[in-house]
C-alpha cells in the first residue's frame, strides 16, 4: 500500500497493481477505514480498481494530520471487513439489431451466438469503478473465451443502454456518447439519472447479473432501438 499526495486537498492510496475481486475488497475496506478515521474532514472518496482518491476539507485539516490518520487506518483494514454489495439484475436484448458486434465477436470466438449470450449472461459481475461518464460502470471479469480488444476505429455515437466487451470487462453505456467497446446487446435500465434517488442503479462494490429478455419485453421495460 502506498500513499501520495494528489493535490491541495486530496491523497491517493494505492492497493495494488492487478485488476482482481480481492484487490477491489481491499479497496472498499479501505474506503470504510478511511471514512471512519476521518469523519466529518472527509468531503469524498473515488474508488478505482486499485486505488483510492481521498478528499477532505482543507479548511479544518492539514495534508499531514490526513496522512497520519489514514496510515494509522490502514492497520485495520484486514478488520474492517467490506460487504459483498447488493446483487444487481440488469435486463439485456441480445440480439444483432441492438448490438452489433454480437455476430462478430461469435465468429472471433468460434461459438454461435446464443453460447456467447450464455456465457455472458451466465457470469456476475463486480462493479470496479464507475467513471468516463456519469453512470459508466467497469464491470468484471468477463469469460476469457468472450473476451475482445477495443474496436481499432471508435464509433462516433454508441447509444444509451448498450451493453459492451472491451478484454475482461463489460459496461452498459448510460448516455449516447463516443465508444470503442464490442457492442452486444442492448439495456432498458436507464444506468444515470440525476432525477432518481438514487441517481444510479449500481454502486462501486456491488455485484450484477445480466438476464436475456425479448424484444418485446426489452421495448416494454422502456427500451429503445
Amino acid at each position: 500500500m502506498e500513499l501520495h499526495f494528489a493535490g491541495e486537498n486530496a491523497m491517493m492510496l494505492y492497493l495494488g497493481e492487478t485488476t482482481s475481486p480481492e484487490i477491489a475488497a481491499r479497496v472498499q475496506s479501505a474506503g470504510l477505514a478511511v471514512e471512519a478515521c476521518l469523519g466529518d474532514d472527509l468531503l469524498d472518496l473515488v474508488p478505482s480498481y486499485a486505488s483510492l482518491l481521498i478528499i477532505y476539507n482543507p479548511m479544518t485539516t492539514d495534508h499531514l494530520s490526513v496522512a497520519h490518520r489514514i496510515r494509522q487506518s490502514l492497520d485495520q483494514i484486514d478488520g474492517t471487513m467490506a460487504d459483498d454489495g447488493n446483487e444487481v439484475v440488469l435486463p439485456v436484448y441480445y440480439h444483432p439489431e441492438a448490438g452489433e458486434d454480437l455476430e462478430a465477436l461469435a465468429d472471433r470466438a468460434s461459438m454461435s451466438v446464443d453460447e456467447v449470450i450464455s456465457l455472458h449472461s451466465g457470469g456476475e459481475y463486480r462493479v470496479y469503478a464507475i467513471g468516463f461518464a456519469p453512470g459508466f460502470a467497469y464491470l468484471g471479469q468477463v469469460d476469457e473465451q468472450i473476451a475482445a480488444p477495443r474496436l481499432a476505429t471508435p464509433r462516433q455515437k454508441v447509444p444509451r443502454g448498450a451493453v459492451a466487451i472491451a478484454d475482461r470487462q463489460t459496461a452498459v453505456y448510460p448516455a449516447e456518447s463516443p465508444g470503442g467497446w464490442n457492442l452486444i446487446g442492448r439495456c432498458p435500465v436507464r444506468m444515470f439519472d440525476p432525477q432518481a434517488t438514487p441517481t444510479m442503479p449500481v454502486s462501486v462494490g456491488d455485484r450484477v447479473r445480466f438476464e436475456p429478455i425479448d424484444r418485446s419485453r426489452f421495448l416494454a421495460l422502456g427500451g429503445e432501438l
